[in-house]
């Protein structure tokens, strides 16, 4: 069974893109620690991050990099946390969290909710931070 992340790489379930190419997609996160917090997932499902092979895992975190600097630059944040934890979802993906301190990076103050306004706000903040490559997602 396709999981939530595939779901909605694959359209099946609405998702906030950011960035897709042809093996991983970021996108928003509906359960956000913080405004402008985005995923970035392999399109392949792995389960364990540590099970990518090295290719793969220095691709996400290529893009993952580049994300977090138009994070950065977007919500003039302090630093941009970076959390692989693994247990919320059954694929491999890497939080990426605009921060102003170390106590933001808690699962514990995860939003129950989001306004889909607010996603596309944070989504579109980043979007024109970002080098525009033809991978580079309107929506």
């Amino acid at each position: 069974m396709p999981t939530i992340f595939t779901r909605i790489i694959n359209g099946e379930i609405p998702g906030t893109f950011v960035w897709r190419d042809d093996r991983c997609v970021a996108f928003m996160s509906i359960n956000p620690l913080a405004f402008g917090h985005a995923l970035v997932v392999p399109i392949e499902e792995v389960d364990h991050w540590v099970d990518l092979s090295a290719e793969l895992a220095g691709h996400l975190f290529a893009v993952s990099h580049l994300i977090g600097l138009a994070q950065r630059n977007a919500f003039r944040c302090d630093k941009v946390g970076l959390i692989i934890a693994g247990y919320e979802v059954a694929h491999a993906h890497i939080h990426l969290i605009p921060t102003n301190d170390m106590s933001e990076l808690s699962f514990a103050n995860a939003a129950s909710s989001v306004d889909r306004a607010q996603l596309e706000a944070s989504a579109e903040a980043i979007r024109q931070n970002l080098p525009s490559p033809p991978s580079l997602l309107s929506s």
